[in-house]
């Protein structure tokens, strides 16, 4: 069901792009703006993005087999990493065409229409990425929350190309045009350096969270649970837990089985989807 409710919520968000992209590269050569043509170059790296988590959400939610006995959760990982790669090699361009536009400056024509067009944008995918943010946090995707994260870029930016090519019909400067550009490839460029270190830290098996940490060593403190040696580990929306607990020496295997067995439903029930090894050591005496 979870994998389902990704899969649906990610390729809402590829149908959306293709929508824009097609409507932004339109008006874009229409109105001659390389401050609108930029983004539907950024909409073009959001339909990539959208496309890599769709594929993302489908394999990380398969069952772990012989060769992943691990599962498949870091693919949504993997895809965060490629996205903010996209984007970054997305805002060179930008750059690339704005500083070209100052070298060589340009009329932006039918802006009235131009204004229309980001306006529609922003709104679509201020629709769009609030979904989409829904169902990261229900169901603990990174891949949705990248793709999020760059459409709620993309309302900025295109709330941004609005209200600069306002300006320049009511101004007449046309210089703006490059300079909105800039602007937007700076917000891209931020939003892909805070993606890839999202995405990457689990790659290199990084600990949970802080407030994982604290709300999991919460739980065993709790129950009163004597453990060392703890050890965590995150791989897209699943998460990894090891620990020595700690036993009477002379305590049953049957007991310390069932206490084994009480911590793992009690921290499945509090974390969406954990993986529990417990190794029990005899405890040392005081």
């Amino acid at each position: 069901m979870t994998t389902t409710l990704k899969t649906k919520t990610a390729r809402l968000s590829v149908i959306s792009n293709s929508l824009l992209i097609a409507m932004k590269l339109g008006v874009g050569i229409i109105t001659g703006s390389v401050s609108i043509i930029s983004e539907a170059i950024h909409s073009s790296i959001d339909l990539v993005a959208a496309i890599i988590a769709f594929f993302a959400v489908k394999i990380s939610g398969k069952p772990s087999d012989d060769r992943h006995p691990f599962g498949h959760g870091k693919m949504e990982n993997v895809s965060g990493v490629i996205e903010a790669l996209l984007i970054f090699a997305a805002s060179a361009w930008i750059i690339y065409e704005a500083v070209g536009r100052f070298i060589h400056p340009g009329e932006t024509e039918a802006l009235g229409l131009g204004v229309v067009v980001m306006a529609i944008s922003a709104v679509v995918n201020t629709i769009v990425s609030r979904r989409l943010y829904k169902v990261a946090r229900l169901t603990d995707s990174v891949a949705l929350e990248a793709d999020a994260l760059h459409l709620k870029t993309d309302v900025i930016t295109s709330a941004g190309v609005a209200l600069g090519l306002a300006l320049i019909w009511i101004t007449g400067w046309h210089v703006l045009d490059p300079v909105i550009a800039l602007a937007v490839a700076v917000i891209i460029i931020y939003e892909s350096w805070m993606l890839l270190r999202k995405a990457f830290s689990p790659l290199i098996d990084t600990a949970l969270s802080g407030a994982e940490l604290e709300k999991l060593t919460g739980i065993l403190t709790e129950m009163g649970i004597s453990y060392h040696d703890l050890r965590t580990r995150a791989a897209g929306h699943q998460r990894f837990v090891e620990f020595h607990l700690d036993v009477p020496p002379h305590e049953t295997i049957e007991t310390i089985h069932l206490l084994c067995d009480m911590i793992e439903q009690r921290l499945e029930s509090e974390f969406r989807e954990i993986n529990v090894v417990i190794h029990p050591e005899p405890k040392k005496s005081d």
